[in-house]
């Protein structure tokens, strides 16, 4: 702070030409006599580090780092030419783009716009689904290789912006290239570049944001006479931008901003205190400036792209019920025309369940396999004709001689209007059934205070009390005074209570199986609380009310109502992601590299995330060194040293703190998050470190002269030479997990350094020279299968999901053995002693898995892919769908996690049994015991 301080204070020296060894900076000359120290503590001012003001050799090295770079990221860029782990869920985003189907994700929409402008440029028309790991790309002709080229090059791109960024710093030509050639042979980095997924765009908006800042920064500290100046304001609203991409690729964007945020706000507190050279008038221009800068441009920005987001996605798709009634009457077929407001005896209804989106009150033909056994009531997402329910009062209406009978008494009557405490029947038109209700524990929900509700009857039947339904206007809820006394379309929020057992109708997020079809179970609750008991009617018709009747409809909620929304659907989305899952990892194991990410395996080769252990144990170094010497600084400034007197000491501190600051915003929040992570959230901290180990080299060897390395101009470029060349041994002993290349066993054992790199090393062939000669095995797998998660999100139990090839049935089984393994949640083989030591504080899960080992005819074993779960990666939870509810959630957070399926699968489903006996209509003889 105190050097920010001083160089505001001071004007800048006039700029230098770059000497012969490419420093680019001003330096004062000192008297030969002078000693270090002297040196040191000498007047200094901030250089002026204007990146377009450096010396052509530099702009040739970059031109050249940026090939290196273009040619390590576009290797076989095309291999493999199958779906590799997220691009099951970015490629399919892409598809929905072009298709206009709405869906739901976690993430904001640039990079998947980006990514789908590139497919659709290439020729993507969207049919292809992207559902599976593995699934084939060069049959049905998808431009895969067109829509990975986007994140390559952003990939390529982060090596210029940082090698300009330590430039911006003012390191040296030489640390610069250091910078860049981590970036270029750091295999994380690398390996998510390559594929269709968000943090390559995420990197690279990231970096640029942290370019432009540094380059205003460079800019402010130059004094007030360069205060507002065109420079000035570009690198000020440059970095309003980058801000804004940043955020609408991931919300780590958010962190970006916190970091910039907080050196505004050192900036402007410095500022506050130049009472010789900033006025208040000149203060509130500052901190205007920045205000609209780093504020509202990066908000028109992000706003802008989901304006663009739904101009694209018009019609309706699998995640238009995460969505409110409201939200999805904005999309194509799923707007309603208007529809008479007064609910009436005798109206045609359909009720839709308002504290989830789970659908609409709805049955259908086909009995539950237990309890009563009687008709099953569900919620049902789309429209259909099964939703329709007839609104009977308990008795029929009166004519001139008696009861009027039959369904449509009341469409040649008066109309009457439902009011609160109204005792009604819901008549199911189409099975000729009534909801009913009895105390009767529900098939999936069985707990005490919850009854089944179900449809019984049967044409002619003219009901039973269990029928019967008292209406409860809920007020407060309701939108209107009218809507408050009487039951009006939309407006009008009610619960129904069961006049014989006072439970009430209640759905939650509860899937039936498959003999429900997934649907969302409804039961009847003695103690459910209020939210998951509301409902509304939605469509209503009647004979009695003609065109000439008071019409309503939902309203539009417009722009800012659709964004705020959404906003807080993909918040709570997000944070439901919350169970285990096969590769996930800690903040704590990040910065050691404790774990990588199974991409894909196929072939006998793999991808496997994993960082460059040289460039990322050292970057982590640098992070150590800067908190080992800001301790060491703090307690010596406490005692009274005079260390930030030393220009040198204060721009180390500065400078590197910086850059600190950005690593620990970008890594410490995740500390705080419980949903699942992984070690690519650690890239954007990663940055940081990176550019933490350059400015730490470059202060040890060019800067701080009591290290009498800056003489010695040898020494450090021995030091970088020396660096690259092991970063780039390193690289090339892990490219093949990168790329997906042909491997060995030995090979692949050899460089596992770390028993929790859980990559499989008989995966591999035992020699490269089977990838070339080996021919493929009968019944080999051709696509890749994802494994199962420890605690999967909604996913259903499957019988073969965990079992690997059997041996084929003609040839012989030469031998049989069985093996017990013991692994931890991180899938970690424990040995006898960590098993002893767990016994008693902690139960396994028992899971069975055969594997086959075939035999050539000389013996030798012929390794295949395994189909089930082994070594293989599963779907990224960033953008699973429809978390389970978590017992301590609120039940009113369960409106953003629908239950939903598409209607041509559930009508298929429905029509697969259509004609099976359990579906037939029963008398009330047969289910008499259930009514009671």
């Amino acid at each position: 702070m105190s050097s920010l301080k001083e160089s505001m204070a001071q004007k800048s020296t006039p700029q230098a030409q770059d000497d012969m060894k490419g420093t680019g900076q001003a330096r004062r000359t000192l008297d030969k006599h002078t000693s270090a120290e002297d040196a040191d503590n000498a007047p200094h001012t901030v250089t002026d580090n204007d990146i377009f003001m450096l010396p052509s050799s530099d702009f040739q090295l970059l031109g050249l780092l940026t090939a290196v770079a273009a040619l390590v990221r576009l290797f076989r860029i095309y291999q493999p030419s199958s779906v590799v782990f997220d691009e099951v869920h970015f490629g399919g985003f892409a598809s929905k783009y072009i298709k206009g189907r709405f869906f739901m994700d976690v993430h904001p929409p640039l990079a998947k716009l980006l990514l789908t402008l590139a497919g659709w440029l290439a020729g993507f028309d969207g049919d292809f689904d992207f559902k599976d790991i593995g699934k084939d790309y060069v049959e049905p002709g998808v431009p895969y290789v067109a829509m990975r080229l986007l994140p390559a090059l952003m990939g390529v791109m982060t090596v210029p912006t940082i090698f300009l960024t330590l430039k911006a710093t003012g390191c040296r030509t030489m640390t610069a290239a250091l910078g860049a050639g981590m970036i270029i042979f750091e295999n994380g980095l690398l390996t998510q570049s390559r594929l269709i997924l968000l943090d390559s765009p995420l990197i690279i908006f990231t970096a640029f944001t942290a370019l432009a800042w540094t380059c205003f920064t460079n800019q402010h500290e130059q004094g007030p006479a360069k205060a507002f100046d065109v420079s000035w304001w570009f690198w000020l609203a440059a970095t309003g931008i980058g801000l804004g991409a940043t955020v609408s690729v991931k919300w780590v964007g958010l962190f970006t901003i916190a970091w910039v945020g907080s050196l505004t706000v050192a900036q402007l507190w410095v500022l506050i205190g130049d009472t010789m050279n900033i006025t208040p008038r000149l203060w509130f221009k500052h901190f205007l400036a920045r205000l609209f800068c780093l504020v509202v441009i990066p908000i028109t920005f992000y706003m802008g792209l989901f304006a663009i987001h739904f101009i694209c996605l018009v019609n309706p798709g699998d995640g238009d019920g995460f969505m409110s009634s409201e939200f999805q009457a904005t999309l194509n077929s799923k707007s309603m025309q208007d529809v008479p407001a007064d609910v009436v005896l005798g109206s045609r209804v359909s009720i839709r369940h308002h504290n989830t989106h789970g659908g609409y009150l709805h049955s259908h033909n086909h009995m539950y396999p237990t309890g009563s056994k009687q008709q099953q009531i569900t919620l049902y997402p789309h429209k259909d004709e099964n939703n329709i329910w007839l609104l009977e009062n308990q008795t029929q209406p009166e004519g001139l001689d008696g009861p009027i009978m039959g369904l449509n008494a009341w469409d040649s009557i008066e109309p009457v209007k439902i009011r609160h405490g109204a005792i009604l029947r819901f008549y199911h038109s189409v099975t000729d059934r009534r909801l009913h209700s009895h105390d009767v524990r529900p098939p999936v929900s069985e707990a005490d205070w919850q009854n089944e509700v179900s449809a019984y009857g049967y044409e002619g039947f003219e009901g039973d009390a269990n029928d019967l339904f008292r209406v409860e206007i809920i007020k407060s809820m309701s939108d209107g005074t009218a809507a408050k006394e009487y039951v009006r379309t939309i407006e009008t929020k009610f619960r129904l209570i069961h006049v014989m057992t006072g439970c009430a109708l209640f759905s939650h997020k509860v899937k039936l199986p498959d003999w429900g079809f997934d649907q969302q179970e409804v039961t009847c609750a003695k103690q459910g609380t209020l939210p998951n008991s509301i409902w509304y009617v939605e469509q209503n018709e009647h004979p009695s009310l003609g065109p000439d009747a008071e019409k309503v409809n939902y309203k539009n909620p417009g722009f800012l109502g659709k964004f705020w929304e959404l906003q807080r659907v993909m918040w709570t989305t997000n944070a439901g992601l919350v169970e285990s899952h096969a590769w996930d990892s800690r903040p704590p194991s990040w910065p050691v590299l404790r774990r990588g990410i199974n991409f894909w395996g196929k072939d006998h080769r793999q991808i496997y995330l994993i960082g460059n252990p040289i460039i990322w144990w050292s970057s982590t170094s640098a992070i150590a060194i800067y908190i080992i010497f800001k301790g060491l600084s703090v307690l010596r400034w406490q005692r009274g040293y005079k260390d930030y007197d030393n220009f040198h000491f204060k721009r180390f501190d500065y400078e590197i703190g910086a850059s600190v600051l950005g690593w620990a915003f970008h890594y410490f929040p995740f500390f705080l998050m419980q949903r699942q992570l992984f070690l690519h959230h650690y890239f954007p901290a990663l940055y940081f470190a990176i550019i933490t180990f350059c400015q730490v080299y470059d202060f040890a060897t060019n800067r701080i002269t009591s290290l009498h390395l800056k003489e010695r101009p040898a020494i450090g470029r021995s030091g970088v030479a020396i660096f690259l060349a092991t970063s780039i041994v390193a690289f090339t002993l892990y490219a093949p997990l990168s790329y997906g290349n042909p491997w060995t066993q030995s090979a692949c054992n050899k460089v596992k350094l770390l028993n929790t790199w859980d990559f499989d090393c008989s995966t591999f062939h035992a020699d490269l020279d089977q990838y070339y000669h080996s021919s493929p095995v009968v019944g080999s797998a051709e696509q890749t299968s994802a494994p199962v998660s420890p605690a999967p999100v909604n996913q259903q139990d499957s019988k073969d999901l965990n079992v690997t090839p059997q041996p084929i049935a003609d040839q012989p089984s030469i031998s049989r053995s069985e093996k017990v393994e013991y692994r931890d949640q991180d899938g970690n083989i424990l040995n006898e002693e960590q098993v002893a030591a767990l016994d008693g504080k902690v139960s396994f899960e028992t899971r069975y898995e055969t594997r086959t080992r075939i035999i050539d005819a000389d013996g030798k074993e012929i390794v295949d892919e395994p189909v089930g779960n082994e070594g293989f990666a599963p779907p990224h939870p960033d953008v699973d769908r429809e978390p389970e509810t978590a017992a301590d959630v609120p039940e009113n957070d369960e409106r953003d996690y629908p239950a939903t399926a598409s209607p041509d699968d559930d009508i298929g489903k429905e029509k697969s049994i259509e004609n099976v006996d359990g579906g037939k209509p029963k008398p009330a003889s047969e289910g008499s015991e259930a009514t009671r």
